[in-house]
């Protein structure tokens, strides 16, 4: 049960940061899953310490775990949209 609940919350948290960085239009449901729950973990990782809130893959479901998982999603696609900006399009 947990799982499912990452992976949807992951969803709506890739969803809201890819709206937040206009990458909405070039991402499906699969990457806006994917992008939350690897948000999620970048969040974690280096925002839990800092806002004192753990990732919503640890099984924390508060505010300050949505706030740290949402803003870990912003952080990676800002680091994609960031490598992608180098490359000819």
């Amino acid at each position: 049960m947990g799982l499912i609940i990452v992976l949807i919350v992951g969803g709506i948290l890739g969803w809201l940061a890819s709206i937040v960085m206009r990458t909405d239009a070039q991402q499906g449901i699969l990457l806006n899953v994917v992008v939350g729950i690897v948000g999620a973990l970048l969040g974690g990782f280096l925002l839990g310490p800092i806002l004192g809130g753990a990732s919503i893959t640890s099984g924390a479901l508060d505010i300050r775990s949505l706030l740290v998982s949402f803003l870990g999603a912003v952080i990676l696609l800002a680091i994609v949209n960031l490598i992608r900006r180098g490359r000819v399009r």
